[in-house]
């Protein structure tokens, strides 16, 4: 068994001013790490992830110094949605474990000081689930009501709203003569949150999880509980990811109460929190993410895609970054991520001649910005998107639009593990094919190599959990991308620290008046004895550095 069993004051406006108290509080201080069960570590060599895998790796994430984990779904599931589609929402999947695994892995990390998150899917069930079997069985079964239904229109759908698919979002149910609503797949029927049955059954699975100890959720998909009463169309949309403005089925009044409701029943447990996906197309919406915190009654935090949208680009940066934290009520508290299930890994995403330089600079950035950072799984090593084939594609989405859309398979890949086969992911195979980089981006490479990515992230971690100012401070920019480089301050009472990020693959002038005693903290490219007396330097390329004030000059 294992053992386990790191410009001046004058910019005040643009600064997130930190909340009176300074505990550590563990989903705001602390880092958090996204595992997709499915690719973490296969123990019993069937070719998917599972709960025992993420067990014997327990040692790993223990070394890397995050605080909670996150768990994409493992409950059961037909997998047409790779878990997003529940069957039974108080077991556990028999590809993943059982549930003595589960509280196994909870007991595990509790000991380790390390919180677990799991994902809940309050929007939709799987169409196999027993409620919508029921549901689906007559109009008159008592279940009927827990699924949106609608009798055609002139022999029609009930109006235009189309699933993520792009496709009708009503299926037509022939032994019962009506449509049915599913935002995504047909096999995912949305639930009718209008019926008050519906949110008690859902609370009382968030209990049995919480009583169990679980530490929080992750919600999927929140914004999209409640729809129209009327139903009625949604407006034509110009944006190229989707046609419609959902202004019905996305967003509506009822999901604030939800999100509100569900922050009293996490309240009235102990230390524990919930984050929401408030999902939204490119370029995102920090506003419509942070109304979700609710003035401290909301979620406790909300992600933000407009971060993980951006290109590599200084400037687009500093103003998705200054936005989302303007966005902030009083009293609430940003998260940051660069990567997840859903969307590319940015090791590749950038087209950069330095990938390495590059994943350092916005592993730096993300670890010093103010806010919780969500790190995902392989991130710290730089795994990359995997171009996947498709007759071993998996998501739903990559089978219907590829090549035009190649789907979400490419950032789902086994972790690599080793240069062995199969990534030392598993001894017999994999569910997803493997990119055939793991010979040389894997952990057991990077472990023994002190200047690897790996140990950079790690580096990092520990720093944010020693200096608290990169926890609790200030977020104050001082050169906000122009030309190519962004530096703020992150500073409380104790210390002073700054970041200066160059996103240039050449050398850059950074040219900014603040004098004072400064000394290298950490760099990509600087050596810690380095001192300076102002902020004006030339920047190496990709350079990501941290420098401490250790006094004025006088």
């Amino acid at each position: 068994m294992n053992s386990a069993l790191m410009q001046s004051s004058s910019n005040s406006s643009m600064t997130l001013t930190p909340q009176h108290s300074q505990q550590h509080i563990w989903w705001k201080h602390g880092v958090i790490y996204q595992i997709y069960p499915r690719s973490f570590y296969d123990a019993n060599d069937d070719g998917i992830g599972d709960l025992p895998g993420i067990i014997e790796k327990f040692d790993y994430l223990v070394d890397l110094g995050i605080d909670a984990i996150w768990l994409s779904p493992i409950y059961m599931s037909p997998m047409y949605d790779c878990g997003y589609d529940i069957s039974d929402y108080y077991n556990i999947d028999p590809s993943f474990g059982t549930l003595e695994d589960f509280k196994r892995l909870l007991a595990i990390a509790h000991s380790n000081n390390i919180k677990i998150i799991m994902d809940m899917v309050l929007n939709h069930t799987s169409h196999l689930h027993p409620w919508f079997i029921e549901s689906s069985s007559s109009r008159d079964n008592p279940k009927r009501n827990w699924y949106i239904w609608h009798d055609p229109v002139n022999g029609k759908a009930p109006n235009n709203w189309k699933s993520a698919y792009l496709s009708s979002a009503w299926e037509w149910h022939e032994p019962t003569q009506q449509f049915y609503l599913h935002s995504f797949l047909k096999e995912q029927p949305d639930l009718n949150w209008h019926n008050p049955e519906v949110k008690d059954a859902m609370f009382n699975v968030m209990r049995y999880w919480l009583d169990m100890g679980v530490d929080g959720f992750r919600l999927d998909v929140i914004n999209y509980c409640y729809k129209d009463k009327r139903l009625r169309n949604n407006p034509f949309s110009f944006n190229p990811f989707n046609e419609q403005i959902e202004k019905y089925t996305k967003n509506r009044p009822e999901n604030y109460t939800l999100v509100q409701e569900i922050r009293q029943l996490i309240d009235s447990y102990h230390d524990r929190m919930v984050v929401g996906e408030v999902f939204c197309y490119p370029p995102g919406n920090p506003e419509l993410s942070a109304s979700y915190l609710g003035n401290g009654k909301g979620l406790h935090l909300a992600f933000d895609f407009s971060l993980l949208y951006q290109p590599f680009d200084a400037r687009k940066f500093y103003k998705s970054i200054k936005r989302w934290y303007n966005a902030i009520p009083e009293n609430c508290w940003p998260c940051n991520v660069l990567s997840n299930h859903d969307q590319p890994r940015y090791a590749d995403k950038h087209n950069s001649d330095n990938t390495d330089a590059v994943q350092r600079l916005l592993a730096l950035m993300l670890l010093t910005l103010r806010g919780t950072p969500f790190i995902y799984y392989g991130e710290e090593i730089g795994m990359k998107n995997c171009s996947i084939p498709l007759r071993h594609i998996k998501d739903p989405g990559g089978k219907r639009f590829w090549p035009i859309y190649r789907g979400r398979d490419c950032s789902r890949t086994p972790m690599q593990w080793s240069d062995e086969a199969n990534a030392g992911f598993s001894k017999s195979c994999s569910w997803l094919p493997i990119d055939s980089n793991y010979r040389t981006i894997n952990v057991k490479n990077q472990i023994k190599d002190r200047y690897s990515l790996l140990n950079f992230f790690k580096d990092c971690i520990k720093l944010r959990k020693k200096h608290s100012a990169l926890t609790t401070g200030l977020w104050e920019p001082l050169v906000k991308g122009k030309h190519g480089i962004l530096v703020y301050l992150r500073k409380n009472d104790h210390e002073t620290l700054c970041i200066i990020l160059n996103f240039n693959n050449n050398p850059a002038l950074l040219n900014y008046r603040y004098e004072a005693q400064w000394k290298v903290l950490y760099s990509t490219h600087r050596s810690k004895f380095e001192h300076f007396a102002d902020l004006r330097l030339q920047c190496y390329p990709y350079e990501a550095t941290i420098l401490q004030k250790v006094g004025d000059l006088s």
